[in-house]
């Protein structure tokens, strides 16, 4: 008995057990095919049709509001409606050695130079936002102020282009700017001008113009037709003078060098022809992108960080949004979809659980890739994440993959959101990176106008007092984004520290753009037309 009752024992442990491990493996099974659907999105929810635009985040609204007003901050020449208390008329003699009035336009950052590059790129990123985003803009009542701030750039690059082969890219020199601290309204300083021309090319700087009076034209077509027309006119003349004459800026003019060093034109010329394309609807510029010049110039399948020395992602952005809804002659092109997919490789390597995700971040998931104006490239990043998710939920289009694993719109705009949120208080010293917005923002602005009382009397040299004074500034660059974090997360609030409390009008731009996105819920128009 004792052994018949161990034997049945035994077998009846054996069949638990056995009952159990199947147990097991099923559960098992369950849980890793849980965690694989999580892993893969396998259904991302695109939500409701987009519509028009639903409750403002305060947040945004109030940050989107004070940051359009670092345009106003950095305005040069006879200002107009001024609301910037301690600014006043300046440089309004420019371009008079050239019989032009080169007055309008913006100053580039806390000093007093005209860097036609990057202005071009803000009026391109500008005119953009309010082309993807302007009923967004209009909610908190941000439209007029953008439309105005993009002309008052856009009449100052008509009067630098005054003939088809040449245009003024730079107002001051650099060596004897710098060597001044003084107030804008102040300065008298040398003011010369420098240009490109078919001698000394600047197929970069020319194309990135013709890119911005492309894209504005658009912006004020329906609002002024003959600026529109106007504008469309220098956009390709210079796209024409950019690609006839082929080389870089810094190349021709060594001097820019270490300001606005170019290391490319490529990029330039698909973006310019890509906004021609879209301003115009003239197959010749559809043709220029997917054909042998985007084979050489497009960098198809590799990602890149949007910047205003490089275009590429940017560019591969906005034809995809030719790719989502369909253009003119632009049917069954596989280059129209190189662009797309490299536009997916680039969302990929932003989201931060994509297998293909870049390491270039802080411990807080900021992405960070140069101690010099560091917030440049996640604001950047963010803006484009939120345009594609926009492109994706408008057309209605689920998901994407990064190496297998799938992703939605909302993970683009939850990517962006973590940005933002970064940029305004969200991070390790819970300090807001937008100059007036929140209890925490920088104090010590590398920023001449905002350094200097507006009832001081400086010259050129005795204004360095106020650089070097251990007081805050006694005007506020209000909407500024400043420069940002090191790699640690640390921030140091020195007026001396231009790499971290520089703010940019150029960066002014894409946050501008990037907040005008995430102000009420998303959408996107299908036609700019």
């Amino acid at each position: 008995m004792g052994e018949g009752s161990e034997s049945s024992r035994s077998g009846g442990f054996c069949g638990w057990f056995i009952v159990l491990l199947v147990l097991g493996v099923i559960a098992a099974a369950i849980v890793v095919t849980i965690k694989v659907k999580k892993n893969h999105h396998s259904a991302p929810e695109l939500g409701p049709v987009p519509g028009p635009p639903g409750p403002v985040v305060q947040k945004y609204g109030h940050a989107l509001t004070l940051a359009m007003q670092f345009f106003e901050v950095q305005q040069s020449g006879k200002l107009v409606d001024n609301t910037i208390a301690w600014r006043g008329d300046s440089a309004l003699q420019d371009g008079s050695e050239a019989q032009l009035d080169l007055s309008k336009g913006m100053f580039d950052a806390g000093d007093h130079m005209k860097f036609g590059f990057p202005m071009a790129f803000t009026a391109t990123v500008l005119s953009w936002a309010i082309l993807e985003y302007g009923d967004r803009m209009q909610t908190v009542n941000q439209l007029n102020p953008a439309q105005d701030s993009l002309k008052w750039i856009t009449d100052y690059l008509i009067n630098a282009h005054p003939s088809p082969d040449v245009l003024y890219i730079q107002v001051g020199d650099p060596d004897i700017d710098h060597k001044c601290w003084d107030r804008p309204e102040d300065m008298t300083e040398a003011r010369p001008l420098t240009q490109v021309n078919t001698s000394s090319p600047g197929s970069d700087v020319a194309a990135e113009t013709a890119a911005a009076m492309a894209a504005a034209s658009l912006v004020f077509k329906s609002r002024n037709s003959t600026y529109s027309s106007l504008l469309l006119e220098h956009a390709q003349e210079l796209f024409t003078f950019a690609d006839g004459n082929r080389g870089l800026y810094s190349e021709s003019i060594p001097e820019v060098q270490p300001y606005y060093n170019s290391t490319g034109y490529g990029d330039d010329l698909l973006w310019a022809a890509s906004w021609l394309y879209l301003a115009t609807g003239n197959q010749s510029y559809f043709n220029y992108v997917t054909g042998k010049n985007g084979v050489a110039f497009a960098n198809w399948g590799n990602p890149t960080w949007f910047t205003w020395d490089n275009k590429l992602a940017g560019t591969q952005v906005l034809l995809s949004r030719v790719s989502f809804f369909g253009g003119k002659g632009s049917s069954n092109s596989g280059n129209l979809q190189n662009y797309r997919k490299t536009a997916e490789a680039v969302m990929c390597g932003l989201l931060p659980k994509s297998p293909t995700a870049t390491s270039s971040r802080t411990d807080s998931g900021l992405i960070w890739i140069s101690e010099w104006d560091s917030m440049q490239f996640p604001v950047a990043s963010a803006l484009l994440a939120v345009i594609y998710s926009d492109y994706m939920l408008t057309s209605r289009t689920a998901s994407f993959s990064c190496n297998g694993d799938t992703f939605g719109p909302s993970d683009l705009r939850n990517f962006a959101i973590s940005q933002a949120d970064y940029v305004l208080g969200n991070n390790p010293m819970k300090r807001s990176y937008l100059v007036g917005y929140g209890d925490q923002y920088p104090q010590y602005v590398h920023h001449r106008g905002a350094s200097i009382p507006a009832n001081a009397t400086t010259g050129c040299k005795n204004g360095f007092t106020w650089l070097n004074s251990t007081k805050p500034n006694p005007n506020v660059a209000v909407g500024g984004l400043v420069g940002g974090p090191f790699l640690n997360e640390t921030y140091i609030d020195s007026r001396n520290n231009s790499m971290q409390a520089e703010p940019t009008t150029y960066n002014s731009a894409l946050i501008v753009s990037l907040l005008s996105g995430l102000v009420t819920t998303s959408a996107v128009v299908q036609s700019f037309t």
